[in-house]
């Protein structure tokens, strides 16, 4: 599993978490930043798997 994968995961929990916690206070900048955190989470996962994907390629045509 690559870092970003990781990193993404939290932030997206961060995000909820965020999200969340907007809904019950009513406050819904808060809420809207929690549902851009999820987002960005989304994008830096998406980016560990494809580079976890390409390297699973390389060790292919490594022999590995």
């Amino acid at each position: 599993m690559d870092k970003d994968q990781m990193k993404g995961d939290a932030k997206k929990a961060g995000g909820k978490a965020q999200e969340i916690a907007g809904k019950v206070t009513g406050n819904e900048v808060q809420e809207a930043e929690g549902k851009a955190k999820q987002a960005e989470g989304s994008v830096q996962k998406a980016v560990g798997n494809v580079k976890d994907a390409a390297k699973d390629v390389a060790d292919k045509v490594r022999g590995k």
